[in-house]
């Protein structure tokens, strides 16, 4: 298990942007016994959606997102209430169910989520995240040894939300702009005097894709050089006065 979590801190580093939080987070769920995830923010402000990463069934979570399930799925209802970690199961949590509630965990149960365990983060802000390690199985191996688990599984919760949230952040808009992770990345990078060259080999891509968004953010800022977009970037991270 310590191998597990120390490959998926080394992925987590390395991340960019949801696909390579996705693959990272699905690397370590399957590690610890569970085939499917789903880490999902709390809207804010009524009426907004929700941000979900996970590799459960696209068709399910077109669905939950746009019937907004949220607002009566029952882990996630539990997860509000301040529970830390839990599991759950939709054959041993049914008695307890509003009629609603067992609907959304039957119609989960037909893409093979039929249990898991879930643990739920709250900020000082009162935002809250949860992230669910799921399985097609009422009772998953890995839950009857819950408590040896349990603190290396909040590890890969609060490391996993701590990442997804500054991937996400507003920092990524330049001057009014926003940039995509990977034209933010590169251009970071380039003001840090690194090359295109140098800026493929860190980030692990080719020299051509780095200079494409490179292209792409000097377009974006509506400036002819990479040196005019570095300055820009740099005015916006003076601290003010």
């Amino acid at each position: 298990m310590h191998r597990v979590f120390e490959d998926f801190v080394e992925q987590l580093c390395a991340s960019v942007d949801a696909v390579d939080l996705r693959e990272a987070m699905a690397s370590a769920a399957a590690g610890f016994g569970f085939p499917l995830f789903a880490y999902f923010t709390h809207p804010s402000a009524r009426g907004d959606t929700p941000r979900l990463i996970s590799n459960y069934p696209s068709s399910w979570t077109s669905h939950y997102l746009q019937q907004r399930y949220h607002t009566v799925d029952p882990v996630i209802l539990r997860g509000l209430q301040g529970w830390g970690t839990f599991d759950w199961t939709l054959d041993r949590d049914r008695p307890r169910l509003t009629t609603s509630q067992q609907q959304i965990l039957e119609k989960a149960a037909q893409f093979g989520i039929r249990g898991g365990l879930t643990m739920s983060m709250h900020d000082h802000r009162g935002r809250f995240a949860a992230l669910t390690l799921a399985s097609d199985q009422s009772s998953p191996s890995l839950l009857r040894s819950l408590t040896r688990y349990e603190k290396a599984l909040q590890l890969v919760a609060i490391n996993f939300h701590i990442h997804a949230r500054s991937r996400f952040a507003a920092d990524r808009v330049v001057d009014g702009v926003t940039l995509t992770p990977r034209e933010f990345e590169c251009l970071k990078w380039a003001a840090r005097g690194k090359s295109a060259w140098d800026v493929s080999q860190i980030l692990g891509i080719s020299r051509r894709t780095v200079t494409f968004h490179l292209e792409n953010a000097k377009a974006k800022l509506r400036v002819r050089t990479i040196n005019q977009a570095v300055a820009r970037m740099a005015a916006c991270m003076l601290p003010p006065g």
